[in-house]
């Protein structure tokens, strides 16, 4: 964690915009694998590791805005634990890193919660995301979870998202340390890209690479020759001699920052002219984003831009057709571009996704729901302090073919007959990680290989060695 004064600061922050009321923020408890002593591995809440920084499970706190009291509630563990975990910090040793003097055990919530309810007082909280936060929050609001739909508080989103995007320099700090080690994750699957090794090879080797430097993986990583499938967590494929594989992967510090990368690699040590085409196109519309970055940009536009490149590509490639400002207009670019153009990112891969994307990402306006642009996770003005990615990409999919084409769909954009070739093609992604500073943005960490030159040079020159 960083120094106590940081979380001190940070709550009052948050207790001083909101006014008035109670905050519960509930941390995390451990998450069984299939029982109780073989738990996942643990990650705190991202919103309770901001205001606390305790790394521990079981803790959960309660910030008075009009006292400024604040309260930290979970149990010490026994001599039971001890012999299976060692001695731990006390609960009150542990609020005290935080700076926070009132520690209580777990059991002295239910009351404090029933008192200020007696009284009147508004309490707020975030919207639950796991199962045990919305029977807790039952618990302690006597509702039923299974009948009663709980409202989260939409003045506490607000304020948490509005100070949780914009990162501190101690914040930017760790986001670079996370890139670095995923950048390393990327040139070490690049390394051993090579026909004949397994995706889980390549899986196993990032998955090192992280923890090896005292790193976890921030998200599941995608290791895969099927690209075309976005979120493919299967590893169960041999690499072949002309394939494309897509590793989607990044590195997450000890104090929970996330880096988040992506790189598509040929198999075999050289693209294919056809791929060679794909690949270069993605990064024009990759860099074109970048030149576009700055405060007060729309995303929207941003994403609009790349995917014009795209479209502008494929129509000299003879796959695409007619106007391309119609074609963007009318949604037939999301045949190959069926997801956004990047994404908030910081203590979570996509950062406070769980309070919410038309708060976080698009300040509260409304989200379209065209295919494509609705998986925009980003629509909103650029802002100094947002730490973003950029991750255009070009997919074949195979069953979107189908389905449009059966259907008839933007038929006066795409030649579907000439769209058939490259049914078998794959698909192909580059991402790096932006702040957006006062004037432009500076992509973070050191940089990955990412031309199709770079990618070809490191390309299968390794070896997979114990160690």
């Amino acid at each position: 964690m960083f120094e106590k004064s940081v979380y001190i600061e940070r709550r009052q922050k948050l207790m001083n915009r909101m006014g008035s009321g109670l905050i519960l923020l509930l941390g995390n408890g451990d998450s069984p694998r299939n029982f109780r002593d073989n738990a996942y591995s643990f990650r705190q809440d991202s919103s309770f590791l901001y205001y606390f920084g305790l790394n521990h499970s079981g803790f959960d706190g309660l910030l008075d805005c009009e006292s400024g009291e604040v309260s930290l509630f979970a149990d010490d563990l026994t001599i039971d634990d001890y012999v299976w975990t060692g001695v731990q910090p006390t609960v009150a040793d542990l609020a005290r890193t935080s700076g926070v003097d009132r520690a209580f055990t777990s059991d002295k919530l239910p009351a404090l919660i029933d008192g200020a309810l007696s009284a009147g007082r508004t309490i707020h909280t975030l919207p639950p995301y796991r199962a045990e936060h919305s029977l807790k929050l039952g618990r302690l609001f006597h509702r039923n979870p299974a009948v009663d739909s709980f409202e989260a508080s939409r003045a506490l989103i607000e304020a948490v998202a509005d100070q949780r995007n914009h990162k501190e320099d101690r914040e930017i700090e760790e986001i670079v340390k996370a890139v670095d080690v995923s950048v390393d994750m990327h040139c070490a699957a690049m390394r051993l890209c090579r026909p004949g090794i397994t995706e889980a090879a390549i899986a196993a080797e990032v998955e090192r690479t992280a923890r090896a430097q005292g790193m976890e993986s921030a998200f599941t990583v995608i290791a895969t020759k099927n690209g075309q499938t976005l979120h493919n967590h299967y590893y169960g494929n041999t690499l072949a001699e002309g394939d494309l594989f897509l590793l989607d992967a990044g590195a997450e510090t000890a104090r929970g920052y996330a880096g988040d990368l992506s790189s598509t690699v040929p198999v075999g040590g050289r693209f294919t002219p056809r791929q060679r085409e794909i690949y270069d196109l993605s990064l024009r519309a990759h860099d074109r984003a970048i030149e576009l970055l700055a405060p007060g940009v729309s995303f929207v536009s941003v994403y609009y831009e790349s995917a014009r490149v795209i479209v502008e590509g494929l129509k000299d490639l003879g796959i695409m057709k007619g106007s391309v400002q119609s074609a963007l207009e009318q949604g037939a670019h999301a045949m190959f571009f069926p997801c956004g153009l990047g994404h908030l990112m910081g203590l979570d891969v996509h950062d406070m996704e769980n309070l919410g994307e038309e708060i976080v990402g698009y300040g509260g306006k409304e989200k379209s729901a065209q295919f494509g642009l609705k998986s925009l996770r980003l629509g909103r003005e650029l802002e100094p302090g947002f730490v973003l990615t950029i991750e255009p990409g070009i997919y074949f999919i195979p069953e979107l073919m189908d389905l449009w084409s059966s259907r008839g769909l933007h038929r006066e954009f795409i030649d579907y007959t000439e769209l058939n070739k490259y049914r078998d093609f794959g698909g192909i992604r580059n991402e790096e990680n932006f702040l957006i500073t006062g004037n432009g943005a500076e992509r973070l960490g050191k940089e990955k290989p990412k031309t199709a030159e770079d990618v070809e040079a490191i390309t299968g020159s390794g070896s997979l060695q114990a160690g």
